[in-house]
């Protein structure tokens, strides 16, 4: 299976990284092997939970992103070294993450284009195509979980996993997924409570 094959010669790397060999090439080697597994998190975070980044001004594509990410890797593998699958692609996804979250702040300071029309509604404090308070508050709660279960989330919840293909790359079982991320979105769901319809004091966090 080609995702287990890619599982395997990405752990060869990094027990090579971990060893004597020069870091550079292997850091390039590993990077080249698991591109396409990198691309497809890129694609798959950038189109279901940043698609204003995919419109004009920014017309961010995934090929485009995955270039950002492999530079930030490419330097972050000068002294991080995962030991596992399961930590490379948990580094590769809170790069992918940083990216993202930096063209929109990016974006957010930009001063709103504005044509000079007597009939044209104000525009919003917030631009469209960039992160809302509520979304930034989002972001923040995801990256406040605990490890495990933020990398449960990541995987299923915005890279669109299927729990089965999140346990290969966590190394773990299907079911240790599961409790992970229900733990998850119950912490999410506490944190966040106030954003619900009818949330607030006294409102059911775990209501559906």
């Amino acid at each position: 299976m080609a995702e287990d094959q890619t599982s395997v010669a990405v752990q060869r790397y990094l027990d090579d990284l971990a060893g004597d060999s020069p870091a550079e090439p292997v850091v390039r080697a590993l990077l080249d092997r698991a591109v396409r597994r990198l691309h497809q998190l890129c694609a798959s975070l950038l189109y279901r939970s940043y698609p204003r980044l995919t419109r004009p001004p920014v017309n961010l594509q995934a090929d485009e992103m995955l270039g950002a990410v492999v530079e930030r890797l490419l330097k972050a593998l000068r002294a991080a070294r995962p030991a596992n699958v399961r930590q490379f692609f948990a580094l590769a996804c809170q790069h992918m993450r940083w990216e993202l979250n930096d063209l929109a702040r990016r974006l957010d300071q930009q001063p709103a284009a504005a044509e000079l029309d007597e009939g044209m509604v104000p525009a919003p404090l917030s631009s469209g195509s960039g992160l809302s308070p509520d979304e930034r508050r989002m972001l923040a709660a995801i990256e406040n979980l605990p490890e495990e279960d933020r990398e449960a989330f990541d995987l299923v919840r915005i890279q669109g996993m299927t729990q089965a293909e999140a346990a290969r790359i966590l190394g773990v079982s299907v079911m240790t997924v599961k409790r992970r991320l229900g733990r998850g979105l119950q912490q999410l769901a506490v944190a966040l409570a106030d954003l619900r319809p009818g949330g607030g004091e006294g409102s059911d966090p775990a209501a559906p």
